[in-house]
């Protein structure tokens, strides 16, 4: 029989002081992941998270899980491991634009690349905020900060199209300010076997304030995002009357009721859709909202599985291994 375990948010508190600059985002993300936990239907003792270098990179320490604070850019190689090791895991892996982009960005596209079922939650605030305010991979063209100080000639990466781009089976974007929408993505995450990638517009107070302020503040949030939702109309907006169209292959923003336009002219969202994931990826600016929420969903054999079958195909064929005798096989020599 398989054991219901039941846990509250304060079941995965640790009791370590949580230390993030007061009004940093990154609160309210760990709550919401806390949260999250509560209803993945997994042991306290099969949930690992695993974090590289960075602000978001003490995740581990302030949950009540297993965790592994490894090297910068790295995590990614330390939860394949782990995963591969022990398919039964709960892995999660806490990254940042800096730790996931820049020096870990080779380790980010392999992992989704290999389908490996595995958690990845990417704050990105598009500055390095633990090493005091240089930019990042995900900076703004013409960003001033200590590191460009005429403003950053670099062209920033997109998270939506790089994920989408390398092969990830799932992606899902949400926002630092809306706890009760990170808490559901968070566990949509969790449901997807395969390798999800959800990116968290986070702010960072002190060195990129409001970066993310049009689509995170409560007073413009709702006329500058759509919230996706599996087989619904693309509609947003606080009265709930702009929509999204195609014109071509171009999309719109266009009004419900005006010039005859209804909810059947706009875009259904469909998850499992690779042309609509790549099209919403790259949907910002010109007045378009960003969207929040599951972009892409797509079912596929994973990376372990494939590990897995294969191993068990060959043992079926050649027998159980043997290390001693394979040491021993072929040319040998002693080193004296």
């Amino acid at each position: 029989m398989t054991e219901t375990v039941t846990y509250k948010k304060k079941d995965f508190v640790s009791d370590q002081e949580v230390r993030w600059c007061p009004g940093c985002g990154d609160y309210a993300i760990l709550s919401s992941i806390q949260l999250a936990m509560t209803k993945v239907g997994k042991k306290k003792e099969d949930i690992v998270f695993v974090s590289g270098i960075g602000c978001s990179s003490r995740f581990p320490y302030y949950m009540d899980t297993y965790g592994m604070h490894t090297i910068h850019g790295r995590a990614p190689a330390f939860a394949t491991g782990l995963k591969i090791h022990n398919p039964n895991l709960e892995v999660w892996q806490i990254t940042g634009d800096g730790d996931g982009l820049s020096i870990g960005g080779n380790h980010l596209i392999h992992a989704l690349r290999r389908n490996i079922d595995i958690n990845i939650i990417l704050f990105n605030n598009e500055i390095y905020g633990l090493t005091k305010g240089q930019y990042s991979p995900s900076s703004q063209y013409g960003l001033v900060t200590k590191s460009t100080p005429y403003g950053s000639v670099d062209r920033p990466f997109n998270v939506a199209s790089l994920a989408l781009g390398a092969g990830t089976t799932f992606f899902a974007r949400t926002i630092d300010t809306d706890p009760k929408h990170m808490m559901a993505v968070f566990a949509e995450a969790s449901k997807h076997k395969g390798t999800s990638i959800v990116e968290v517009l986070q702010n960072c107070v002190i060195f990129n304030d409001k970066v993310h302020d049009l689509y995170t503040n409560k007073d413009t949030r709702d006329d500058h995002t759509v919230r996706l939702e599996h087989g619904k109309p693309m509609i947003f907006g606080k009265e709930k009357n702009k929509g999204l169209r195609l014109n071509g292959f171009k999309p719109e923003v266009v009004t419900i009721g005006e010039n005859g336009i209804s909810e059947s002219d706009l875009l259904i969202h469909d998850e499992n859709d690779e042309f609509l994931a790549h099209l919403l990826g790259n949907l910002k600016g010109e007045g378009l909202p960003v969207p929040l929420g599951v972009v892409k969903r797509m079912a596929t054999p994973t990376y372990e599985m494939d590990i897995e079958n294969q191993n068990a195909a060959v043992v079926e064929k050649k027998g159980q291994g043997d290390m001693t005798a394979l040491l021993n096989s072929g040319e040998t020599w002693v080193v004296s």
